[in-house]
């Protein structure tokens, strides 16, 4: 494998932004499958995580069963990261992402302050508009209500969590005096998604970083790349992003550049091999509703230097906080990711944070 690019050779200067030490992160396995997951899965991938030294644990929000991308029914991420909360003891714990809108803000800041007091302050909202226009009919609201419903919410929330006694007059949630407790130890750190994505006839959002998402994103403590975004997108993103931070006199060391994306690492140079493993795993969660060469596109398919080379195009265009999707239930891919991704990471983190 060569040595990671020059600088010359990326295009992008280092700044106060991408001086950062890249970190790694691990979605719990909340899917179904043929078989419901169980606590004790859930604990003994979390513990594992910790014990290889993964920064975060992630889980995912997905309401309804049989999406367009999607063959599995998924966990509740709050229940979940909750049990992985009781498994560990360091280990980061976030939404990546959670799908604001579907949530009243009130039950939702009483669910974050409880599992930030059962973890230690260790929660991380990820949150998003979502785009399942069935999971906003199913709990009575309207999809062009999403963004405004949004941005209501993470205020309500970010006031509540914070211990205030919160009066609120919105189009959509009106609240008077509510206070719910306990007040978190320390400020709820919220990275909020969105921006462009590689088109595909059923992508339900169009491949674009909005105005009103563009604002959201740099409102919040970090930014979350969508899994769809090619490395270039995800660079084009960053300068809108990096601008608005600077229009407003953020520090830009203290935001956050994340980017989740699906991983089935086949430590193999053989590229048949890995494919086949690789369609195998990706369509037994997400099934045929996208061909596999979208998937090739966009997600960390490949050899193992295949792979190590996507991510480092990432990298390049600027992201310092990875999270990965297992696409299997059990530790192995963990142990993968730690055996060949960590030290690489390490290396470029190593690059950067050279003078």
């Amino acid at each position: 494998m060569n040595a990671f690019p020059a600088p010359e050779k990326r295009g992008r200067e280092r700044g106060p932004l991408l001086m950062a030490e890249v970190r790694l992160g691990a979605f719990l396995p909340t899917f179904g499958g043929a078989d419901r997951r169980s606590g004790k899965e859930i604990a003994v991938f979390a513990r594992q995580a910790e014990a290889l030294g993964f920064d975060s644990l992630w889980a995912t929000d997905h309401l309804l069963h049989g999406s367009v991308f999607y063959e599995t029914p998924w966990l509740d991420p709050l229940m979940a990261l909750g049990h992985a909360a009781c498994a560990t003891t360091r280990v980061r714990l976030g939404t990546s992402v959670l799908v604001m809108p579907t949530r009243h803000p009130v039950g939702l800041a009483k669910e974050i302050a409880t599992l930030q007091a059962l973890s230690g302050d260790r929660f991380i909202l990820g949150a998003g508009t979502g785009w399942d226009e069935r999971e906003f009919e199913a709990v009575g609201i309207r999809k062009p209500e999403r963004g405004g419903r949004t941005d209501e919410a993470l205020a309500i929330v970010r006031r509540l969590v914070a211990g205030e006694a919160v009066t609120f007059q919105g189009r959509f949630y009106r609240l008077r005096d509510v206070e719910i407790g306990p007040t978190m130890g320390s400020a709820l750190q919220v990275w909020v998604a969105g921006g462009q994505q590689l088109p595909h006839p059923k992508s339900p959002e169009p491949p674009v970083l909005s105005a009103k998402v563009l604002a959201r994103i740099a409102a919040a403590d970090g930014w979350i790349a969508r899994p769809t975004a090619t490395p270039q997108q995800i660079r084009e993103d960053l300068d809108a992003v990096v601008s608005r931070l600077r229009e407003a006199g953020r520090d830009l060391a203290a935001f956050t550049i994340a980017h989740e994306n699906f991983l089935h690492f086949v430590p193999t140079e053989d590229p048949e091999v890995a494919r086949a493993e690789q369609y195998r795993a990706f369509t037994e969660i997400m099934g045929h509703g996208r061909p596999f060469e979208y998937f090739e596109r966009v997600y960390l398919t490949g050899t193992q230097n295949e792979v190590l080379r996507k991510i480092e195009d990432r990298i390049a265009a600027g992201v310092r906080y990875l999270m990965l999707h297992t696409l299997e239930p059990s530790t192995r891919q963990l142990e993968l990711w730690a055996e060949h991704l960590m030290p690489r990471l390490k290396q470029i983190s190593a690059y950067w944070l050279t003078p």
